[in-house]
């Protein structure tokens, strides 16, 4: 991809867009702006990444004053008519979420070139000039997550599944299997990631966004191998994963999208950490440019170095992670943003 099609947005530069100046009698810089989301069939409240692109619009609703909504996509074909009644509404912004609307949002920029549009883990090559598109580095936080997991296992075993075979998932389970690949060339040990295979991308996906029984029944099936450690990255089909995991009682989860000791309190017990995606912050970016003018399609990208992704804290289960292993993390984290540590 050209780097002139690459449009970074620095979460570090976010704090600015936080303090949006009033205009004459109290009217805020983003009234008369309506932003409206599509998101996939996992819905607005998945805990993931529809939830946390939806908080990047109520958070420009809070700060800049803007107007948002949003449709449910109940099926792929949803998506199409989805995005038209959008563009008949006449939405400043559309924000459609999701790999598997990727088509959809393309057919509809280009047949509408003064519609804007910004698609939530997709991207163009080439840009289309009306989209901007949100990617992330997930695998440079899935490497942390991976690494700690082998730090924390006990049986010496880990696993992970995903949804669908996508690059948007297999690049978490990459970055996971890299991780404990890492740790154990520096610590001599052979802890072992089932559920992916880094040299073919094959592995265990449960086919599905939002069935949370095949989330618990790939849980159990990983348990069962010895797995003490688990990254689902599955959407909502994760939490039956986490059900599976706690009803056990002899493993921990690792969340992704969000921090899911936060937005799945009930699994906080269980939870060693999460791989985010900062959704709600790049979203908040191209609001902002939306209000500002300077608009520009393109890719946004998020990585450790502008705090786009990132793991989650330890929380409750900080006690696993010794303090010799946090400066590990500490460093891998630095090595990673200077590029001393590249990742496949």
């Amino acid at each position: 991809m050209s780097k002139k099609l690459i449009l970074i947005f620095s979460i570090l530069m976010i704090g600015s867009l936080l303090f949006a100046a009033c205009g004459p009698a109290g009217e805020t810089e983003g009234d008369g702006i309506l932003v409206c989301q599509i998101t996939d069939t996992g819905g607005i409240d998945d805990k993931s990444f529809n939830a946390t692109a939806w908080k990047g619009i109520t958070d420009a609703q809070e700060q800049l004053g803007i107007r948002g909504t949003y449709i449910e996509s109940q099926e792929v074909a949803d998506y199409e008519k989805n995005i038209n009644a959008y563009i008949e509404e006449g939405c400043d912004l559309i924000i459609t979420v999701g790999f598997l609307i990727g088509d959809a949002t393309a057919a509809a920029a280009e047949a509408n070139p003064n519609q804007k549009f910004s698609i939530v883990d997709y991207a163009y090559d080439p840009a289309i000039p009306n989209v901007v598109g949100q990617v992330f580095e997930t695998d440079e936080a899935a490497f942390l997550a991976g690494y700690a997991a082998a730090a924390v296992t006990q049986t010496g075993k880990v696993g992970t599944f995903g949804g669908l075979p996508i690059p948007t998932v297999t690049i978490f389970m990459k970055g996971f299997v890299e991780g404990v690949n890492y740790y154990n060339n520096a610590k001599g040990t052979n802890v072992e990631v089932l559920g992916f295979n880094i040299a073919d991308g094959s592995g265990l996906f449960s086919m599905d966004f939002s069935d949370q029984q095949k989330g618990r029944e790939l849980a159990v099936s990983l348990m069962d191998e010895g797995a003490d450690v688990i990254m689902p990255v599955a959407g909502p089909v994760g939490l039956g994963a986490a059900a599976a995991i706690q009803e056990r009682g002899n493993a921990y989860v690792i969340g992704v999208d969000s921090d899911w000791f936060l937005t799945s309190p009930e699994y906080g017990s269980i939870t060693l950490t999460s791989v985010m995606k900062k959704m709600d912050a790049t979203t908040l970016a191209v609001i902002q440019s939306i209000i500002d003018g300077t608009f520009t399609g393109g890719v946004a990208v998020g990585t450790l170095d502008n705090q786009g992704v990132d793991i989650a804290p330890f929380h409750d289960l900080a006690n696993l992670i010794s303090a010799e292993v946090q400066a590990e993390l500490d460093q891998l984290r630095a090595d990673i943003i200077a590029g001393r540590i590249v990742l496949q």
